[in-house]
């Protein structure tokens, strides 16, 4: 599997390679994440969304997007994180995963960033273990700590 896809480097990578891949940056409570472009559909700010009854804690409600249904994912009740102390605006990032459309709800979206895949680190032993179980790994940025956060593992309580 290709860096393109999981957000990793390829492990036949020689030495002299020089691949990059390109991430979008978001945030959430405070933590810098990515997800590779290739997996990122669409930005949005979200202007109005319908609840969904006795849907599970993490599904926050289902959105009309360009004529689609799309499933709503409050990556902060997902991540087990407190709720928001602002009533900012609601930004969000929309993902395929298994043919289906999901709007990952987050605090902020962020820069593009071209990192080098022989920059990309396992996950530290000291990572929050809210994080640990949806990172594949982490790159080291000048002032802090970016999480590779993969959509299926941010999903997999959907099936």
């Amino acid at each position: 599997m290709s860096a393109a896809l999981n957000g990793k480097p390829d492990a036949d990578a020689g030495a002299g390679d020089q691949s990059h891949t390109q991430f979008v940056t978001m945030t959430i409570a405070g933590q810098l994440f990515g997800i590779p472009t290739e997996e990122i559909q669409d930005a949005h700010i979200l202007e109005s969304m319908t609840r969904i009854p006795l849907a599970p804690r993490e599904i926050e409600g289902a959105l009309n997007i360009r004529g689609k249904i799309v499933t709503a994912i409050n990556l902060r009740e997902r991540l087990s994180l407190p709720p928001r102390d602002t009533e900012g605006r609601n930004m969000s990032i929309v993902v395929e995963h298994s043919g289906e459309l999901y709007s990952l709800l987050i605090d902020t979206i962020g820069d593009v960033l071209s990192l080098s895949d022989r920059d990309f680190e396992k996950n530290p032993p000291t990572l929050d273990p809210c994080w640990r179980d949806v990172s594949v790994g982490v790159y080291r940025l000048d002032d802090r700590l970016m999480i590779m956060t993969s959509v299926p593992r941010l999903l997999s309580f959907m099936h």
